[in-house]
């Protein structure tokens, strides 16, 4: 049932990094309740919702702005092991669902909040986008080649990799706290200090004088000949990673070099050269007779596929490393785990499809649904 089977999670329902969360948790087997706005629901014919980031937990639709709303929150409060919300700092508290409130009711409650500024400073209550959080933290800077500008990577490094996934790592740290202690905390979970941690790495490489500032002239930025994409015959792209001294004489040997008086591999000041020589060398065949070559090789190789051409690659079904759920293609639960894998999560729910259901699992009575449902405070 997963590691985290018996964790019960409440989700204040936001966007991105909040979401993103929430699956790690479910997916792991915590069981996630997702509160949904009741102006939110649907039709029950309405049609499946195809977002990832919504899969494998139930919803219940509340009117959080109802009096009974809020305390219909605050019971479910009162038997979960944590909560998770991404709003601004202060949106909970004038809800009269903030922190204080909650722990009051559930001393053992963890409660973990997305932001990108974090709860405090002097932008705290500014908005912003993944875009503008990886820059404030140093990490947008550095992503670009030799003469371009910064390129946003996607949004994977603030809202998912700084945000989501911190938020996640840190739900569990504190819930196995408070399962020692008895005491919950808040989990102040920001983007731009995820961000800034991630780059923890190419910090130490600059202090140990491994890292220039200039965008795209280094190791792992597209400066270096062997560590890039290249296009192919065909239009399509490979890549190469061969950092190390015996890949790099792997990747010399099948490029055809083998036997040429060539540059030392790190000579920085001959890389451009020896890298318009590589672009050079792989645009004469195909990407899938560069495949034939060097996959499956110790030059570091992998061809540079589609998000359509990910999941058909002989490897990543091996793997079951994606999986189709109600119809869509999707990434499967990751890491793995021998003894308690997690199960196939199920598709995302449509808002308050489940609120009687959960509700009722949760402690409340058919007479409190039917009281909850007429004064409108569920939908």
């Amino acid at each position: 049932m997963g590691p985290l089977h018996g964790v019960k999670i409440l989700e204040v329902a936001g966007i991105g990094p909040g979401p993103f969360a929430a699956m790690m948790l479910s997916d792991m087997g915590a069981e996630v309740l997702r509160i949904d706005r009741a102006q939110n629901v649907r039709g029950p014919d309405s049609k499946a919702v195809p977002d990832v980031l919504a899969r494998g937990r139930r919803s219940v639709a509340l009117d959080l702005k109802h009096p009974e709303g809020l305390e219909t929150l605050l019971r479910l409060v009162d038997e979960a092991d944590g909560l998770i919300e991404g709003f601004r700092p202060g949106v909970m508290e004038r809800l009269g669902a903030g922190p204080d409130v909650c722990l009051a009711r559930n001393p053992k409650l963890v409660f973990g909040r997305m932001t990108g500024w974090g709860q405090e400073g002097p932008i705290a209550h500014s908005a912003g986008h993944d875009i503008n959080y990886i820059a404030l933290a140093g990490a947008l800077e550095p992503i670009g080649t030799r003469g371009g500008k910064p390129i946003p990577p996607l949004n994977l490094v603030g809202d998912f990799g700084g945000g989501g996934m911190f938020l996640a790592f840190g739900m569990v740290c504190a819930v196995l706290e408070a399962r020692t202690s008895g005491k919950g905390q808040v989990v102040d979970a920001a983007m731009v200090d995820g961000a800034a941690t991630l780059m923890g790495f190419f910090r130490g490489l600059t202090e140990m004088g491994g890292w220039r500032e200039e965008r795209g002239t280094n190791l792992l930025d597209t400066g270096a000949h062997f560590y890039d994409t290249y296009e192919t015959s065909d239009g399509r792209y490979i890549s190469v990673g061969s950092i190390e001294p015996q890949f790099y004489a792997e990747l010399i040997e099948k490029a055809g070099l083998e036997g040429e008086e060539l540059p030392h591999q790190m000579a920085r000041d001959d890389w451009p050269a020896m890298k318009q020589r590589m672009e050079t060398i792989f645009k004469s065949k195909t990407r899938d007779e560069w495949c034939e070559l060097m996959e499956g090789s110790d030059v570091c190789f992998a061809p540079v596929l589609s998000m359509s051409e990910a999941p058909k690659h002989p490897h990543n079904v091996h793997r079951g490393t994606f999986v189709e759920v109600d119809g869509f293609m999707q990434p499967a639960p990751a890491p793995r785990f021998s003894r308690t894998q997690p199960v196939l999560p199920g598709p995302a729910a449509r808002p308050g499809e489940h609120t009687d259901d959960a509700l009722a699992d949760w402690g409340f009575s058919a007479n409190d649904l039917a009281k909850l449902r007429e004064a409108k405070a569920i939908a």
